[in-house]
């Protein structure tokens, strides 16, 4: 079967449609351009590829805790979506069982922006994510895991790990912060989505600059926590980047049809609860 055919959820996108739902002043980037993307281009692309659902992120970047777009995907999207929220670090467990009530799985953590100085004062917030059984998404780069992990260690909070950790493409896998992710497998609460390739190896050798640590997070954390998407619509690119070539390159990289069912659709149907 051709990966365009096979069962897919993409469980790394953003929404941007600033005509619709203006940008919060605080937030640090505004996408535009080619980078606006609203809700009806997102349905026409995952139509267009055969992709079934989507974990729709809530960014830092147009809308930083602004959550309307994302919740008016979530109200009219027929159970195709699910959601992750961006939240100030005070929010009440009310309010966040309100999210969750909406489609909102988890709430993102982004160090690789802010600084791992920025998680300084998350853990309240991971204790009640933790206590409404939701994820706490969060996104490194390099070696900034191994800042985070007597936070990690101290919470019972489930753990969605963006982008394969970002690791610096050239240090291997011997790398601290990689090693320091691998580590998390044994936790049996942490999930990695295998995205954002693009972000850590260069456009022109996406392929051979991801291979071995896409494969070494399958076989340390398995095809049953591991997830993938695509970061549509890919602001902040160097280099252009189209939906299609990635779908491609996820079948390269995971060859067996069998890991696919299970990363690209089993385990995020799963975790997330599409239905």
């Amino acid at each position: 079967m051709n990966i365009y055919d096979e069962p897919k959820i993409d469980c790394h996108n953003h929404l941007f449609d600033p005509s619709n739902f203006p940008y919060h002043p605080q937030a640090p980037y505004a996408p535009a351009g080619q980078e606006v993307a609203s809700l009806t281009q997102f349905n026409q692309v995952l139509d267009a590829y055969g992709v079934r659902h989507a974990l729709l992120v809530g960014p830092n970047s147009g809308y930083h805790t602004d959550n309307a777009l994302l919740l008016h995907a979530l109200a009219t999207g027929h159970g195709r979506f699910k959601g992750i929220a961006v939240v100030e670090r005070q929010i009440g467990l009310d309010a966040l069982a309100a999210l969750q009530h909406q489609g909102v799985v988890g709430v993102a953590f982004n160090p690789a922006l802010n600084g791992v100085a920025s998680m300084a004062d998350a853990e309240p917030l991971f204790g009640k994510l933790a206590e409404l059984g939701m994820f706490a998404q969060v996104q490194v780069c390099q070696d900034q895991l191994l800042g985070l992990q007597q936070l990690i260690e101290r919470s019972s909070v489930r753990l969605l790990i963006d982008h394969c950790g970002r690791p610096d493409a050239a240090m291997g896998l011997q790398q601290a912060g990689f090693q320091a992710l691998l580590g998390l497998a044994d936790s049996g609460r942490a999930w990695v989505k295998l995205s954002g390739v693009q972000k850590f190896a260069e456009a022109d050798d996406l392929y051979r600059q991801s291979h071995d640590y896409i494969r070494a997070l399958l076989e340390r954390f398995g095809p049953h926590a591991c997830v993938w998407g695509s970061d549509w619509p890919f602001i902040r690119q160097h280099a252009r980047v189209d939906y299609g070539p990635l779908l491609k390159l996820a079948e390269r990289l995971m060859p067996d049809a069998q890991v696919r069912r299970q990363v690209m659709w089993d385990t995020p149907q799963r975790l997330f609860g599409f239905c």
